[in-house]
């Protein structure tokens, strides 16, 4: 859904690693950048987690 209108305020990472590896076949840095993004994601989603669960009696595990 992107056209060259949006195009500055609609790129994200997901996006970013599409274009990058699959159309400008630089499968290397593609990866590296989606590991570097799960791992962040994977930190914030524990420290929510034990917020949560230091906040509240709810939490994912």
């Amino acid at each position: 859904m992107q056209n060259p209108l949006n195009i500055s305020s609609s790129e994200v990472i997901s996006t970013y690693v599409y274009k990058v590896g699959l159309l400008g076949a630089n499968f290397s840095f593609s990866a590296a950048v989606d590991l570097f993004n799960s791992v962040i994601n994977l930190i914030l989603l524990v420290a929510v987690n034990w917020l949560a669960r230091r906040v509240s009696e709810t939490s994912l595990w």
